[in-house]
Parts: C-alpha cells; sequence; structure tokens
C-alpha cells in the first residue's frame, strides 16, 4: 500500500513539472508573474494577402473612428505610390521628429504654431510628422467632405489643405477640400482670442497661421471655424481649424492633421463640454489591422492602469513620469533622478521610444543576455541590436515592463517590443539618446494597448488588448 502511495505522489509532482514547464514565459508560475513571451515570427509582420482585418474591439465604442497604418492594406492612401516608405525612411523621419521635440524645448514654442496675417513662413519650428503614421477619416464642412488626417498627440492644431491653393499644394489622395463649398465654413478674424495676441495682425482682418516642421514641411492658411463630422452620431459645430492654402513636404497623401495636443486649439480641448476632455486610441498590430480613436469615456476598458500627467516644458506635449524599466526578471538600475532631471512625453507620432544612453545601455545589455541563444545579427540605423529569425516559426523573448508614478505598471505586448526590418533582422524597439534630453514613450511600445487620455482627470491609462 505504501509503495503504490509513493507511486501516486510521484505521478502527481511529475504531472505539476509538467504543466509548470511546459507552460508559455513560466520562470515565476508561484507567483502568477510570466517574464517571457513565446509568438510566432510571422506575427511581427502585415500579412501576405492585401486583405484588411478590422478591429473588433472598437464596436461597443461610441463616438469612435477607425484608425489604420497610412502605409498598410487598410488604408486608401497606401495605393499612391508616394505613400510607400522604406524602413530607412521611416527611421530617417523619426529622428527628425524627435529633434524637432528637442529644438521646441530649446526655443520654447508652446505649440509650433505661428499666427499672423502675413504669408511669410513662421519664425518658428514645429514638430516634424514623422512617417510612420497612423490616419482616421472625418467629414469636414456641409455637405459633408471627407478627408483622411494624421491623428498626433504631438499637434496643437487641426488643419487640412484648402482651395485655392494660392501657391502650392502638395499631392494628396482624396479631392482637397474647398471651404466655398460649405455652407458652414467661417473665417476667424484677427479679434478673436483663438487668433492670440499678435501684433502684426489687425482687427477686421482674417487671422492667419503657419507651421513649418523640421523636416522642411510647411502649412501657411487661415484659421477658420467648420462643422466637423466624425461619426453619424456625432456632428460638431464651429470647429477651430487651419485651412491650409500653401503647403508643401512629405505628408504621404494624408489631407492634413488632427491635432490631440494640450493647446487651446486641439480637438480635444475644443470638444471638452461633449467628450469632457478624455479620448483613447488603440494602435493595431500591424498595417493589415486596424485600431480606433475613441472621444469620450464610452467603451474604456475596466482594466486600464493610471498614471498622472506631469507638466513638461512644452505644454501641448503630454508628460509622464518613468520611475523603472525591467526585462525578464531583473528591474533595471534606474535611480529617482534618472528621468526626473529632463523628464519623458508619450508620443502618437514617435516610432521608436527614446531613453537616456544609460538606462539604453543597461536595457540592451539585459536583453541581449536573455536572448543569448538567438543568431545576433548587425543592425540597422538607429537599431544596434538585432536577431535573424530566418527558419524560426517561434521565438521566445524577455518581456519589458514600464513602471509609471503612482505604482502603475505596463507590461508591453510583444509586438511592442520588436521592431521587425525582415526575417533575418529583427531589432530591438528602443533607442539610446543623449542623456540631457527627454525620454519618449513611442508608438511601437503602445501597439495593440488602449490608451487613455484623461486630460481633464491629469492622467493616462494603459490597458492591454484594445485592439488586434
Amino acid at each position: 500500500m505504501s509503495i503504490m502511495k509513493n507511486f501516486l505522489n510521484v505521478i502527481l509532482i511529475l504531472c505539476v513539472c509538467l504543466n509548470w514547464c511546459f507552460t508559455e514565459g513560466a520562470e515565476e508560475k508561484e507567483s502568477g508573474k510570466v517574464d517571457s513571451y513565446t509568438f510566432q515570427v510571422s506575427s511581427l509582420f502585415p500579412s501576405s494577402s492585401s486583405s484588411c482585418t478590422p478591429s473588433s474591439k472598437a464596436s461597443n465604442k461610441k463616438s469612435s473612428l477607425p484608425v489604420v497604418h497610412m502605409h498598410g492594406a487598410c488604408s486608401h492612401l497606401s495605393s499612391n505610390k508616394d505613400a510607400r516608405l522604406d524602413h530607412d525612411e521611416i527611421l530617417r523621419r523619426d529622428q527628425a521628429r524627435v529633434k524637432s521635440i528637442h529644438s521646441k524645448l530649446s526655443k520654447n514654442n508652446a505649440d509650433g504654431v505661428s499666427m499672423t496675417k502675413s504669408t511669410e513662413l513662421p519664425a518658428k519650428d514645429g514638430t516634424t510628422i514623422g512617417s510612420a503614421n497612423y490616419i482616421v477619416t472625418i467629414g469636414i464642412g456641409t455637405p459633408k467632405h471627407d478627408v483622411s488626417l494624421t491623428f498626433d498627440t504631438g499637434s496643437g492644431l487641426t488643419w487640412t489643405q484648402c482651395q485655392p491653393c494660392l501657391e502650392s499644394c502638395y499631392s494628396q489622395q482624396e479631392p482637397i477640400f474647398n471651404p466655398s463649398t460649405s455652407s458652414s465654413y467661417q473665417n476667424v478674424s484677427c479679434s478673436s482670442p483663438m487668433c492670440g495676441n499678435n501684433s502684426s495682425c489687425n482687427s477686421g482682418t482674417n487671422c492667419r497661421y503657419g507651421i513649418r516642421y523640421a523636416d522642411g514641411s510647411v502649412t501657411i492658411g487661415v484659421l477658420a471655424k467648420e462643422k466637423f463630422t466624425l461619426t453619424n452620431s456625432d456632428v460638431l459645430d464651429n470647429i477651430y481649424f487651419g485651412c491650409g492654402e500653401n503647403n508643401t513636404g512629405l505628408f504621404n497623401g494624408a489631407a492634413g492633421i488632427l491635432g490631440l495636443g494640450r493647446g487651446k486649439r486641439s480637438l480635444p480641448t475644443q470638444t471638452a463640454t461633449i467628450y469632457n476632455n478624455i479620448f483613447s486610441y488603440c494602435l493595431p498590430s500591424s498595417a493589415s489591422n486596424t485600431g480606433h480613436l475613441t472621444f469620450g469615456s464610452d467603451g474604456i476598458s475596466g482594466s486600464a492602469k493610471f498614471t498622472p500627467f506631469t507638466s513638461f516644458p512644452i505644454p501641448s506635449l503630454y508628460g509622464i513620469t518613468i520611475v523603472g524599466i525591467s526585462v525578464g526578471d531583473k528591474k533595471l538600475e534606474i535611480t529617482p533622478t534618472t528621468f526626473s532631471t529632463y523628464g519623458a512625453i508619450i508620443d502618437s507620432g514617435t516610432v521608436i521610444t527614446r531613453l537616456p544612453t544609460k538606462v539604453y545601455a543597461e536595457l540592451r545589455s539585459v536583453f541581449k543576455e536573455k536572448m543569448s541563444s538567438y543568431k545576433a545579427t548587425s543592425g540597422n540605423g538607429y537599431f544596434d541590436t538585432c536577431y535573424d529569425f530566418t527558419g524560426l516559426d517561434t521565438i521566445t523573448i524577455p518581456k519589458i515592463a514600464f513602471f509609471f508614478a503612482g505604482g502603475t505598471v505596463v507590461d508591453l505586448p510583444g509586438i511592442g517590443i520588436l521592431y521587425p526590418l525582415t526575417r533575418s533582422q529583427v531589432c530591438l524597439a528602443f533607442a539610446g539618446d543623449n542623456e540631457h534630453i527627454p525620454a519618449i514613450f513611442g508608438n511601437v511600445q503602445q501597439k495593440t494597448m488602449e490608451i487613455v487620455y484623461d486630460v481633464a482627470g491629469g492622467r493616462v491609462g494603459f490597458a492591454p488588448n484594445g485592439c488586434s
């Protein structure tokens, strides 16, 4: 009897061990913590077919717009050959955006927008558009004219190209908006508070705006008011926007920008009485999927973890406080002052998360150690930690988590840790930058998470599985 009992105990122990050892990422199963991800290499890349897979997550949300990657199967702009960018160009423009944020810090230009009655170029730089852009389609005017706009949390003004183009307009996929055909269009005078304090602007004349982006792109035009149609049930009157009459640059076929920054001219600020200055978005896992941009609090995930916004020298940007980072089961040696001097922001338009040089060096070192079983390969541009996954069906990578102020811990999705150039060159999706600049939490790291901007409540939230 005792022999049979001992035999059964051994079988029980073996069963427990097998269940433990063959579960994904089972380094700390007793505590329920998972320190790694195992997934198919193919999931890192867009579908080989030309089909688009809409997200089912937005179907239960009101005031929600589909979000698509500008260069993918879900975007009608992708038929425009000028909109198809290679990775080198995406990363080059991404670096230009990062540099422009640094430039704005040094110049202390709040929103990169100059209001003037002159048609001369503005004297101050704005933030560059970047390149791995996500777009939404909204209606402008009466009758409604649909335009596809790049949505950007770093921009304080919504604008679109307008006819007639007084000097030049870049090529866009859709017809250019003509305000003369809209019964709800109104120019804004220099006397309007929205025009701002401008000594060169005379009362009674039309208020003009100008933005010169760091990559040399330009939009100049008049500040106007118009009816915006987000959805069939979300029609907004008297929204201030820029009607661009002279526009040049690399906007990849989009009709303009949807400004989601914190400035007084941004769409969330203007619609605060309707949507309580709350919006959320989910960036899809690949260019073959869709995400969503939602205004208001309807349908926000109950699992969202929030961290307070912090003050930032550029008021239109969203400051956050990073207090720690872990790679697998190892927490990096980050001191309380690591990010406090120059701060950090969360940005929908920056592609790759930027970290101070020393922090990135430690993150890279730990990541390399835990990826030692995979074949390393040469870097590419800003990426210096890359792997060759040729011939592999699945891979296991260490989980990376960010610790934010208020005790909020956010596990990055697996898709937010790697940047796939090709199967033979998949890279760690982070970059080191100067110690004396702010960190930037970029959009690769935000993929598939629902990011909630509760501006009225002074906080930003993160929830997993916001879209696919």
